[in-house]
């Protein structure tokens, strides 16, 4: 279930936790996209006949995939209206706290921290980003994305 807020409502988020996005399967093939657009085809990642004997008995999907997902799970939990930009402005903390096992399903749980105003017609957002891994306890991210929203 998407929120839907207007740009200059944004602030009535703060210390909000946003519905749950979708679940998405991180299948081999995603993996082995990332691996090539990234050129890291480290074993742990591509190797699956390999990683069998590996510390997690299989694949696992890169940290920086598992952060890259962020941005399009955050957008199925959150639809700011009235902007033309949004931009990914950074990240102020990241950590990798379990990995994601090959055909793990991944949801992004979201809570809005922060929301300062721009001069020219902008908002900046900050959030506490959890993504969780259907089954286990740990997260595989915990992260502090920034977003920029324009009109």
């Amino acid at each position: 279930m998407t929120t839907t807020v207007a740009l200059t409502d944004l602030a009535s988020l703060i210390g909000q936790e946003l519905p749950p996005s979708e679940w998405l399967t991180i299948d081999q093939a995603r993996i082995n996209g990332f691996a090539t657009a990234t050129d890291d085809q480290q074993w742990i990642h591509c190797d699956p006949d390999r990683a069998k004997g590996g510390p997690f008995g299989t694949t696992i999907a890169h940290g920086y995939l598992t952060l890259s997902l962020v941005i399009p799970l955050f957008g199925d939990q959150l639809d700011v209206t009235g902007v033309t930009t949004k931009l990914n402005y950074g990240l102020n903390k990241v950590r990798f706290p379990s990995p994601v096992p090959v055909d793990s399903r991944v949801r992004l749980v979201s809570t809005i921290r922060e929301v300062e105003e721009l001069a020219g017609n902008g908002y900046q957002l900050t959030f506490d980003a959890v993504v969780e891994v259907e089954g286990q306890g740990k997260p595989a991210c915990v992260a502090q994305p920034v977003f920029r929203f324009y009109a």
